[in-house]
């Protein structure tokens, strides 16, 4: 009995043991680092720097004056800074990185990080090409990272209530129709920095102009709407209204994305009156509108009427801040599905469509999956 008895106890004190670091982990903010600085929405992290679930550790960026700049506008110290990516992840041994640069060098991040179990998050896009983005998952396949894709659409609580309306309820039954529009007047227009506006409007850093910056966002939703479904086929035509302002890139897409029994039309531009992120969904019952963020319009046969509604993450699941987001993946605190919006499998199949649709434009042919 008394062997029994210790051997009770001995067996409670190893699990009270492993809970209690489990819980200290999950307490603990993730060390993380940032690979570049001339994407425009680095403020989006310099501005959290101090949040109780993530701690920056170091930053990667060569362009000296750009590191001036925002030490001076955020205040931290630049003796994070560092100017090799591979000195910066052995010195400070991030468990993240975050990747601010063009979306041509996200492969590059990806090489440095995956081999040293270091988890990525990259800005939308995934990569500029498949060929990127198959090398991009093949390694942290391999190497057992989280390898994520921020969207400012997948922070919106209407995104998620959009997709719970479609896939969790009857609210417009089979889906027949998808409408996205993104962008806004141009890059040029809205003020985005030199240092951004560079690669930004370059055809081999970001892969495109408009038909990448903003069809992704179109191409990421849908694929997330239909859990990961690949498309039957891909058309997109591709436009130049700004030829003296973007040379070398299209500042205007539209792409038809055909599913088996419905359509999406992405309509990505540099060319809208102000900025949009909206999106319209059909089905055989009714009508989900996403005007922005927060606000719907729905309807369906038993509504009649139309209904305005706010929704907010006090509603419905949604995390409104990608780094706590990323934190709580890496914690294991969530779990992704393989069409969440932030996946890979989502994210490759983004790329997939991308590819499809600026072969397309260059073509004019319809491109079959």
């Amino acid at each position: 009995m008394k062997n029994l008895l210790r051997i009770t106890f001995t067996i409670i004190l190893i699990l009270t043991t492993v809970t209690l670091k489990a819980q200290i982990q999950l307490q603990k903010p993730v060390r993380i680092a940032i690979a570049g600085m001339t994407h425009d929405h680095i403020g989006f992290i310099l501005g959290k720097r101090d949040m109780p679930y993530m701690k920056i550790v170091g930053i990667y960026e060569p362009n000296r004056e750009l590191v001036e700049k925002y030490a001076r506008s955020f205040h931290f110290d630049t003796t994070l800074i560092y100017n090799n990516l591979e000195r910066m992840l052995e010195q400070v041994k991030p468990e993240a990185v975050v990747a601010f640069g063009s979306i041509y060098e996200h492969l590059a991040v990806v090489e440095a990080c995956a081999p040293r179990g270091i988890h990525v998050m990259v800005e939308k896009p995934l990569a500029t090409s498949m060929k990127h983005a198959r090398k991009m998952q093949d390694l942290a396949t391999k190497y057992k990272i989280n390898l994520l894709t921020d969207y400012e659409t997948s922070w919106y609580p209407s995104t998620a209530k959009s997709w719970q309306l479609v896939n969790d309820s009857s609210f417009v039954g089979r889906l027949k129709r998808v409408v996205i529009h993104d962008g806004h007047q141009g890059p040029r227009e809205i003020g985005c920095s030199k240092e951004f506006l560079e690669w930004l409007t370059d055809p081999v850093q970001n892969g495109g102009g408009a038909i990448v910056d903003f069809g992704c966002y179109g191409a990421n939703l849908m694929t997330y709407l239909t859990r990961g479904q690949a498309p039957v086929s891909v058309t997109a035509v591709t436009r130049q209204f700004k030829p003296e302002i973007y040379p070398r890139v299209d500042d205007d897409a539209t792409i038809i994305v055909s599913y088996p029994g419905c359509t999406c039309v992405i309509q990505a531009s540099w060319n809208w009156p102000f900025g949009r992120k909206d999106m319209e969904i059909y089905g055989e019952k009714g009508y989900i509108i996403a005007q922005n963020a927060k606000e719907m319009r729905l309807k369906n046969q038993q509504t009649h009427d139309e209904v305005f509604r706010r929704v907010t993450s006090n509603d419905i699941a949604v995390s409104e801040d990608p780094f706590a987001y990323f934190a709580e993946v890496i914690r294991g605190k969530i779990t992704m599905t393989d069409y969440d919006p932030y996946s890979l499998k989502n994210n490759v199949m983004v790329v997939r469509i991308l590819d499809a649709a600026r072969e397309s434009a260059r073509t004019g042919k319809t491109i079959v999956f």
